[in-house]
């Protein structure tokens, strides 16, 4: 049964994996990273965990038994309660509702372990895919996502508010 993990240090050789297979999939629905990307990513897998330990994201990737990510999912700008998210899924694994069920689960994190009360996504026009995820998730639109935020492509924000679990602190990493 795949398990959503924090990210941390161990798993950047699975995420390495996880992109150069799926690049060509990613490209027809997002922007390309680009080579740098590549030539950099334990630089930019180190950076990503700076920010995690200072607060300002949450990363999460799901492994599968065998070690394998089958997705990335990524709480971004968290501040005053809210935070951008953002998430792909291997194709091999696509259509199949692991992203759907995942984007519930890092909802409901996002308010435990995070304390957040809002999340926010952004999602191109021409990825239907995204956009029921984002909706079978509970997310709504809420007005135009610029093509700056798209990396060039036009799109929908979308929001969820978030349901408080408990009166609990949020916990810490």
């Amino acid at each position: 049964m795949p398990e959503l993990k924090r990210l941390h240090a161990g798993h950047a050789a699975a995420v390495l994996a996880f992109e150069l297979a799926n690049r060509a999939y990613f490209v027809a629905a997002v922007s390309d990273r680009g080579d740098d990307y590549f030539d950099r990513f334990t630089e930019r897998h180190n950076a990503s965990l700076a920010e995690q330990v200072a607060g300002v994201c949450a990363f999460y990737v799901l492994v599968a038994e065998d070690g394998s990510v089958l997705g990335r999912f990524n709480l971004y700008d968290l501040e005053d309660g809210t935070a951008r998210l953002g998430y792909r899924v291997a194709e091999r694994v696509a259509g199949r509702g692991v992203a759907t069920a995942t984007v519930r689960e890092l909802c409901r994190l996002a308010t435990v372990k995070h304390g957040l009360r809002t999340l926010r996504a952004a999602t191109s026009h021409d990825n239907a895919a995204s956009r029921r995820v984002l909706t079978k998730a509970g997310f709504v639109p809420v007005g135009p996502a610029a093509p700056a935020d798209l990396g060039g492509r036009s799109g929908t924000w979308y929001q969820r508010d978030l349901q408080p679990q408990g009166h609990a602190a949020p916990e810490r990493p």
